[in-house]
């Protein structure tokens, strides 16, 4: 179904709007992350796989290589190729596991975590600036929505 006819079964409205308006944010941030990217030699996936060990790390959770090219789709010499490649440019490092020393973690270097907090601080303060704005109920709201789109995404690639 082209966007047209979605846009046709669904009916113009608000709702529309706001679904243009997320598509419009989706392309600027990638092409915010692609200007990150090239700053820096990066391939978008680097960029992913970056973002993907930073989320893992701030949840408390070790990321395997293995865990890693799962979560971006990689296979196990696409992501040995992705790891080393990270590993060479300093941005990640592999280390023994906090739990069981036998498994290979990889973990962001703070260089790499510098350089994202330079590129994409001043977009995530402005958004953090804007979020503020809202009260309880319109955050809720909005993180809802936001959760319900990531999974529907998401559900696309299963």
């Amino acid at each position: 179904m082209s966007g047209e006819q979605i846009e046709e079964s669904v009916g113009p409205g608000p709702e529309m709007e706001v679904v243009h308006l997320l598509r419009a944010v989706a392309v600027e941030l990638g092409r915010h992350s692609a200007r990150f990217a090239q700053r820096h030699g990066l391939h978008p996936t680097d960029v992913r796989a970056l973002i993907a060990l930073m989320d893992a790390s701030r949840a408390g959770e070790e990321t395997t290589a293995g865990r890693l090219g799962a979560a971006l789709g990689l296979n196990s010499a696409g992501t040995t190729a992705l790891v080393d490649r990270l590993e060479q440019a300093g941005h990640v490092r592999r280390v023994r596991g906090a739990g069981d020393r036998r498994k290979v973690v990889v973990e962001v270097e703070e260089r790499a975590v510098a350089l994202g907090r330079e590129h994409f601080g001043p977009l995530i303060d402005h958004a953090v600036t804007l979020l503020r704005s809202y009260d309880e109920r319109e955050l809720a709201a909005i993180r809802t929505f936001l959760t319900g789109v990531r999974e529907a995404a998401a559900g696309e690639d299963t």
